[in-house]
């Protein structure tokens, strides 16, 4: 989700809320202690030099069990660091404390009005050049029906055509 969808998001609610995937969401007394943008600059194992660009918000849990962050006072604070710190228009990512730091990508739940933290994975950028080998799609031997199966005396199975 880029920031201009969050923003966007922003406008329709008035409280903010994030859900995990499985369900659960982060307490309402979070607090977004951190938005910016993060370049990162890499190579692959394969050699290519990639650059990518994310806005990140940093949410953390205090014992202030009587704040909530209104949806208004958000969209005012990535207002703000869009002036001042020229942040661009990129995907969001959040980083979110739970035993260890993790991050996560974001997606808006409309029929809830929440944005779901939906989980990041990692990814070889150069399968090709890792000599990683192509993985087979597995097919359930019960999903085959018996006209794609080959018979005996059908032909199938010989050189001979």
């Amino acid at each position: 989700m880029k920031l201009s969808e969050v923003k966007q998001a922003l406008t329709t609610m008035q409280n903010v809320v994030f859900q995990l995937e499985d369900g659960s969401t982060v307490p309402a007394h979070f607090h977004i202690t951190e938005v910016g943008q993060v370049d990162k600059n890499f190579i692959d194992c394969g050699g290519t030099i990639r650059k990518e660009q994310k806005v990140s918000f940093q949410l953390w849990i205090a014992e202030d069990y009587d704040h909530q962050l209104k949806a208004e006072k958000l969209l005012h604070i990535i207002e703000l660091s869009e002036r001042l710190l020229t942040i661009q228009d990129a995907e969001v990512e959040v980083e979110y404390q739970q035993s260890t730091i993790g991050k996560y990508n974001l997606a808006l739940d409309t029929a809830n009005n929440a944005f779901i933290l939906t989980n990041t994975l990692t990814v070889c950028l150069a399968e090709d050049a890792c000599g990683i080998p192509v993985s087979k799609t597995k097919v359930a031997l019960s999903s085959l029906s018996e006209t794609s199966c080959c018979t005996p005396n059908s032909g199938c199975c010989s050189d001979e055509k």
